[in-house]
């Protein structure tokens, strides 16, 4: 598809035919990449299957903040090129796992954007479909978190018809301004 326009102008039968098509695309390239990958808002898994019996000492892993080479001492490197987004290096990591995969986590710069690929020049996948699954909220800094929580109280008091967070703050200082000023009428004062 050439255009957003031309796709919007598709039946919602054909949309579904040219999005199973993309799919169907996507996931054949995909499954031809040497290695396996997957992905979180914050990170980034990739598994490469070796010969069983690998050793450690036998593999080949540079992880940089630009850039990604893995292979086996002696040959051609299976990955190797740009990252497609910086990775924090202090958190990115290796392991080999039976003998027989590698599994690199490489931790995002920037942990709030869907990356295409893992490395510039191969296939890459349509982030706009991706379904992000559900997080903790443990997994939230400290500011996401608290904007978080005051958002589901104050959904959960709205449902209950009860007052939100903000009108409980208006209420509360109203009562405080009423308590300094004794001498005023507020019988007609309107809250909203």
């Amino acid at each position: 598809m050439s255009s957003k326009e031309e796709y919007d102008g598709l039946s919602a039968e054909e949309r579904e035919q040219v999005d199973a098509a993309a799919l169907k695309k996507e996931s054949e390239e995909q499954a031809a990449l040497p290695y396996k990958w997957k992905q979180t808002l914050v990170d980034v898994d990739v598994s490469i299957q070796v010969p069983k019996g690998t050793r450690g000492k036998d593999v080949v892993v540079e992880i940089k903040k630009k850039s990604l080479k893995v292979g086996l001492k002696g040959q051609t490197p299976i990955i190797e090129g740009k990252l497609f987004k910086e990775v924090k290096l202090d958190d990115s990591t290796w392991t080999l796992d039976d003998q027989k995969e590698i599994n690199i986590h490489l931790e995002k710069v920037k942990g709030s954007e869907w990356w295409k690929c893992v490395v510039d020049g191969h296939p890459e996948i349509d982030t706009s479909k991706i379904t992000p699954e559900n997080s903790k909220l443990s997994d939230l800094d400290g500011e996401t978190r608290g904007m978080v929580e005051k958002m589901m109280f104050d959904q959960r008091q709205k449902a209950a018809g009860k007052p939100t967070s903000d009108d409980l703050k208006k209420a509360e200082a109203l009562r405080r301004f009423q308590e300094q000023h004794p001498e005023m009428d507020f019988s007609n004062a309107k809250m909203g």
